[in-house]
């Protein structure tokens, strides 16, 4: 089966109040991420084609437990298992089990914006601010601004590995 790319991207409004222009430029990432994945059968998706093992897929499922990780965990504090499972290996959010289908990890990723969406929507303010281990405190803002530049990272990544998988280019 092909993957469709089921989110149309919509560009960033060039005025806009600030959640809105942040959470604008978060959704065109993550819809850029699936524009990555679009047109390829499951075995593009999965193949690692670095050194590191990195594939395509790998890089939604890795966003799906950031985008709940970061949104629902951390900030709204809701307390459910770790999508895909915990582990102590770092990496391990990246490797795509062999029982593990696209749809299944693109539904997850999808659930988890989604989620994010609704925390961010409901959230009365960007200045609050929740504990985090490395730096003390982050607020929602710090959260949006992070999940821009973790999500523009991947995309990064991706471009390059769709590059080598089959040739294609493109933002």
């Amino acid at each position: 089966m092909t993957f469709r790319n089921p989110v149309r991207r919509v560009g960033a409004p060039g005025v806009a109040g600030e959640r809105e222009a942040l959470t604008a430029w978060l959704a065109w990432h993550r819809a850029t991420l699936l524009t990555k994945l679009d047109g390829l059968a499951d075995e593009p998706l999965r193949r690692a084609v670095l050194p590191t093992g990195l594939s395509l897929l790998g890089i939604v499922r890795h966003l799906a437990q950031v985008e709940q990780g970061w949104f629902a965990l951390g900030f709204a504090g809701i307390d459910e298992p770790v999508v895909f499972g915990e582990s102590d290996d770092e990496d391990e959010s990246f490797r795509v089990g062999p029982e593990e289908t696209t749809d299944e990890i693109v539904g997850t990723y999808l659930r988890m914006c989604e989620r994010s969406r609704e925390i961010v929507a409901a959230a009365e303010s960007l200045d609050i601010a929740v504990p985090d281990e490395r730096r003390g405190k982050v607020d929602l803002r710090w959260i949006l601004i992070h999940m821009i530049e973790e999500t523009a990272r991947h995309n990064g990544h991706a471009d390059v590995i769709r590059e080598l998988v089959d040739g294609t280019v493109g933002d």
